[in-house]
């Protein structure tokens, strides 16, 4: 592909005031409208005490504004000024100032936060109702806890400490900031968030574990998941806080319990014979027998955790061991063993299966990063707390997003949505008074926007259909 033409100095100019960069936010905020999104923060944020003087006024709308520019791609805070360039100000009102809703982060505090992580568990609960953006959620739905390290420079960031991250599968050190997630997903779905919490960085990756389980729970009961219920997480949350708020809320639970002298004594009383081979990368069907062929086998036994507190918990232990590739040539195989602690009734294998699954919020977090939580942008802490739950609305906003737009898009990554559906250019015309989006011609994902825009605004765009 070639320049079709010759350009000279002055042949590109900044003068179109009807020029839109990203129309895919028409159906996107209207979806954010029909689930009361706007009504939420209104009701539920209010910041009495400020700093500055005005700097709390109208938060809903500043946040609307913050939650817009995410879906459209800003990962700082003065990408909001796409917002305003061009005719997105005549498509969209209450459209504020990047200093602006800067001025409102920073007059955030713990309390504060935790009132904008309320809007977003009310929220997803009005998505799920509007949007079947959880297929079969009623009869069984997957909760997945996980926190991730977001690093940070300088000396500025409060909170931002030296925590344990794994780079390249090694433990390093890293100074950031630590958020912590849970996940609600279902076998046909993408998970969305139900609860984020920005830590310091050298939390403990299970601290207040317990309390997000607990409100994930909720959450997923409120959003349908009326069936059965299961919490997955890797050994930082095999812990009595979390095992205690599952079994008070009758859920299954399905975790990694830390490796200890009990643990290792209960692998080693599984008899050699009750190893079973499991698909795996890598595996092979046997063409006589039909058993699978590879380096991983599972098997289980009878454990009791916690077993020297006032409240034992017996359940199973499944274990999975794969040979050690660092021995390829040792006489005897040499097994790397990985335990969970589960009280489904799920057999040996499936359960295996379902808890590798985990590894899916691992998704979200890619997500995150590829977007909004590519920068921690302040440098005060309750404003890098309200930045990451407005990510997470965000997040699930598009997630609804793409349900909405079919096809592939229901589960496609979070840059490929704002790629397709949310940047897409158009000019704003009104004829006799009648506001009229025209796009491109031949846009090769037309028809998607197309069942975006009729599920959100109700009737097909004039000039794409």
């Amino acid at each position: 592909m070639k320049v079709s033409h010759k350009f000279i100095d002055g042949s590109a100019v900044f003068d179109e005031d009807n020029l839109v960069s990203c129309a895919g936010l028409v159906p996107v905020m209207t979806l954010a409208g029909h689930t009361r999104l706007s009504d939420l923060l209104t009701e539920k944020v209010s910041i009495t005490t400020t700093k500055v003087a005005s700097g709390a006024a109208n938060p809903a709308p500043k946040l609307l504004t913050l939650i817009a520019g995410m879906c459209a791609g800003a990962d700082s805070i003065d990408d909001i000024d796409l917002l305003r360039s061009g005719g997105m100000t005549h498509l969209f009102g209450g459209v504020y100032a990047p200093s602006t809703v800067g001025t409102l982060l920073r007059e955030f505090s713990f309390g504060h936060a935790r009132q904008l992580e309320s809007v977003l568990r009310e929220h997803l609960i009005a998505l799920t109702a509007r949007v079947e953006i959880l297929p079969g959620v009623a009869e069984q739905a997957l909760i997945d806890i996980d926190s991730l390290l977001r690093p940070v420079y300088g000396h500025a960031k409060q909170g931002a400490s030296y925590g344990h991250t794994k780079i390249a599968g090694k433990q390093i050190l890293r100074k950031g900031l630590s958020p912590l997630a849970t996940t609600l997903s279902t076998a046909d779905s993408t998970p969305i968030i139900t609860g984020m919490r920005l830590r310091a960085g050298k939390a403990g990756s299970g601290k207040g574990a317990g309390r997000m389980v607990t409100q994930a729970i909720v959450t997923a009961r409120a959003a349908g998941a009326t069936g059965a219920l299961v919490v997955r997480g890797d050994s930082a949350y095999g812990t009595r806080s979390v095992i205690s708020a599952c079994l008070r809320a009758k859920v299954y639970f399905s975790l990694v319990l830390a490796k200890n002298t009990a643990v290792q004594r209960a692998i080693d009383s599984i008899p050699n014979n009750a190893w079973a081979p499991v698909r795996y990368p890598g595996a092979v069907r046997d063409p006589d027998t039909g058993a699978w062929i590879s380096d991983a086998e599972v098997a289980e036994t009878t454990y009791t955790a916690f077993a020297s507190t006032k409240a034992p918990v017996t359940a199973r232990l499944i274990v999975r061991r794969v040979k050690d590739a660092r021995y390829p040539d040792a006489l005897f195989p040499v097994w790397r063993y990985h335990p969970f602690f589960t009280n489904t009734t799920a057999p040996v294998a499936d359960a295996d299966i379902t808890h590798r699954r985990h590894a899916i919020i691992e998704t979200v977090f890619a997500d995150l990063i590829d977007g909004p939580l590519a920068h921690m942008p302040s440098g005060k802490f309750g404003a890098n707390s309200a930045w990451v739950l407005c990510a997470a609305i965000a997040h699930n906003l598009l997630r609804a997003a793409g349900v909405l737009a079919g096809g592939g898009h229901a589960r496609a990554r979070g840059a490929t949505l704002r790629r397709k559906i949310v940047n897409l250019p158009a000019r704003l015309c009104r004829p006799q008074r009648k506001p009229i989006l025209r796009l491109p011609t031949h846009c090769p994902w037309s028809d998607a926007w197309i069942r975006l825009w009729t599920n959100t605004i109700g009737q097909s765009p004039p000039t794409i259909a």
